[in-house]
């Protein structure tokens, strides 16, 4: 809950007090098209709704496409002219992920903002339908695989429109409290060794290697595409289900120490819109400011091991 002692307002000029709107107050996204993963509840939806309110076409990938529509009509309640569209897409399933990027594709849409924010956290030891340790196979090979899916799109949109595109990678301060060794590569699928916490640091630690790699290989490449990623800040969320009882009173009296939905996805929405973040990539944010990530996210060779790795956990399904 490091959040409580950053209620100052950054460089950035906003803090953890920072709502989604206000991060966003005056910033017109007419014509921008983005993809919020994770759009059906928590900061996910909330995200998605602001992004709606500055006049975002938001695309919402879900696994209950009935509940996306249901989150869909309410938002358009409230905000008549909102564009949204709602995508079938399960990020557990490689084949699914395939799926969704093909019909994406098929779509001739535009896409200027890929945020990457659905999550699980801390299950009891599960594989995924590929046979990946659930958190690890949701949490960072479904969207590592999606981006690769869907970056010539972004790439093309970019260059067409000449506008930088932003692709924003949900993480977690609890990257820092993975396993001692960072990403275990050859005990991601030991249920012994399975610490359902530290899995799910490892998830959130290889998030942040993603965008580190995948940011460094596009200013290679010269391409006007940023990626970043970011803490949101400690929520109350559903990501809270799977924890015990003991968890759960605790985190009902720490109720008051917490972010707020509308703070939790300020720092999202500002990595995906602030015209202060142009230019900017590979860094990592917290409270709407640069950060500090683990430091095995400036060790090279784990950022490009776990990028081998990933690559060759999704092209052999």
């Amino acid at each position: 809950m490091t959040w409580i002692f950053s209620l100052f307002n950054g460089p950035s000029g906003y803090s953890a007090n920072s709502k989604a709107e206000d991060v966003t107050n005056g910033i017109d996204g007419a014509g921008l098209t983005a993809i919020v993963t994770g759009a059906s509840s928590g900061i996910g939806l909330e995200t998605a709704r602001v992004l709606a309110l500055r006049g975002v076409h938001v695309v919402m990938p879900v696994r209950n496409v009935e509940l996306g529509q249901k989150v869909k009509a309410s938002i358009c309640e409230k905000i008549p002219n909102a564009k949204i569209d709602v995508m079938e897409l399960d990020l557990s399933s490689q084949a699914s992920v395939r799926d969704f990027a093909s019909q994406y594709i098929s779509k001739d849409l535009p896409l200027n903002i890929l945020i990457l924010n659905a999550g699980i956290m801390s299950p009891p030891f599960t594989l995924s339908k590929d046979n990946i340790e659930l958190q690890f196979a949701t949490n960072h090979i479904g969207h590592f695989l999606l981006t690769n899916l869907l970056l010539d799109t972004m790439k093309k949109t970019s260059s067409k429109t000449q506008k930088e595109g932003r692709i924003v990678v949900v993480s977690s301060e609890l990257q820092k409290m993975a396993y001692p060794e960072g990403i275990r590569f050859d005990k991601i699928n030991d249920e012994k060794s399975y610490s359902a916490f530290h899995a799910y640091g490892q998830s959130k630690l290889a998030n942040a290697l993603h965008a580190k790699e995948l940011s460094r290989c596009l200013k290679e490449e010269g391409v006007n595409v940023s990626v970043n990623s970011l803490h949101p800040g400690v929520i109350k969320t559903n990501l809270l289900r799977n924890q015990g009882f003991v968890a759960s009173i605790l985190s009902k009296i720490a109720f008051s120490l917490l972010k707020n939905i509308p703070q939790g996805a300020a720092t999202t929405c500002y990595v995906a819109m602030h015209p202060q973040v142009k230019g900017v990539s590979g860094e990592y944010f917290a409270d709407c400011n640069i950060s500090k990530a683990s430091k095995y996210v400036d060790d090279s060779e784990m950022v490009k091991k776990l990028w081998d790795f990933s690559l060759e956990l999704t092209e052999s399904k």
